[in-house]
């Protein structure tokens, strides 16, 4: 019943003329869950327990309007003759892609100037990076949006997805794709591994550098199966950053454990 409620109608409720929309609930309850687990972990590895909410301060805002810029950048068309809708975020339009970006320049640089290794800051912060794109993508599927081609009878027949979201991937009788619930749980079996990891004596860096392998394998061939995507000529965008994210990650690997050979490990204070 709960999902049936929120199939029919995106707004959650009105506050005044503002509505209120399940997406940004559960973009804000994402990154409020991944909040409180960084923080608890941050803490727990000798960090200032202000540390992490004065990064956010900066990191937020900058990922909102970094992952405008993107999706802006790549639907270029869509704005060079009326480039003041550029910064109609209110009308949508933001890319995850973007926004991780932003997230990453932020906190290298905040890092750099408070003195604290980015990489372990990364690495405390990967679990919940994932945690916020788990929940996220359920906005998706409220919007009925982000979702792959028109599957087929045999797939119908066949699935073992709910019919509850089947139904809400079905618009104007087209059952499509539901490709945001393969990247959920996609993560969500990397978010498993991750914590996994977190009992292995991993160098500092590797943790948050199988997050950026990981999720980059599991988006480009989701990527490739959706209708909604940003191109760059003829290349879906996120699958050339998914390409170039697993490269830089492969690469930083190789020289972190094998030429400068790191010895911190993720335990290390």
């Amino acid at each position: 019943m709960l999902f049936d409620i929120l199939a029919i109608n995106p707004t959650a409720f009105h506050i005044g003329p503002i509505a209120i929309r399940w997406y940004g609930i559960l973009i804000t309850t994402g990154i409020v869950l991944a909040f409180i687990v960084v923080q608890k972990e941050m803490v727990k590895r000798g960090m200032h327990p202000d540390f992490l909410t004065d990064l956010l301060i900066w990191a937020v805002p900058i990922s909102i309007i970094s992952a405008r810029i993107y999706y802006v950048i790549f639907s270029f068309d869509l704005y060079k003759d009326r480039p003041l809708d550029m910064i109609k975020i209110w009308e949508g339009g933001i890319a995850i892609h973007g926004a991780l970006i932003g997230a990453f320049v932020t906190t290298y640089f905040y890092t750099k100037k408070k003195g604290i290794s980015f990489w372990k800051v990364a690495d405390i912060a990967a679990p919940g990076i994932l945690i916020g794109q788990i929940i996220g993508r359920w906005g998706n599927f409220i919007n009925q949006e982000a979702h792959g081609g028109p599957v087929s009878e045999k797939f119908l027949e066949t699935t073992i997805i709910p019919d509850w979201i089947m139904d809400q991937m079905t618009i104007n009788g087209v059952t499509y794709h539901p490709t945001f619930l393969y990247e959920s749980l996609w993560n969500v079996v990397g978010l498993i591994i991750i914590l996994l990891l977190r009992r292995v004596r991993l160098k500092r860096g590797e943790m948050f550098l199988f997050y950026l392998t990981w999720y980059s394998i599991g988006r480009y061939f989701i990527e490739g199966m959706r209708t909604d995507s940003l191109y760059g000529g003829d290349l879906r965008a996120a699958q050339i950053v998914s390409i170039v994210a697993i490269i830089v990650s492969i690469i930083l690997f190789v020289k972190r454990r094998f030429v400068d050979k790191i010895d911190v490990t993720y335990q290390d204070r």
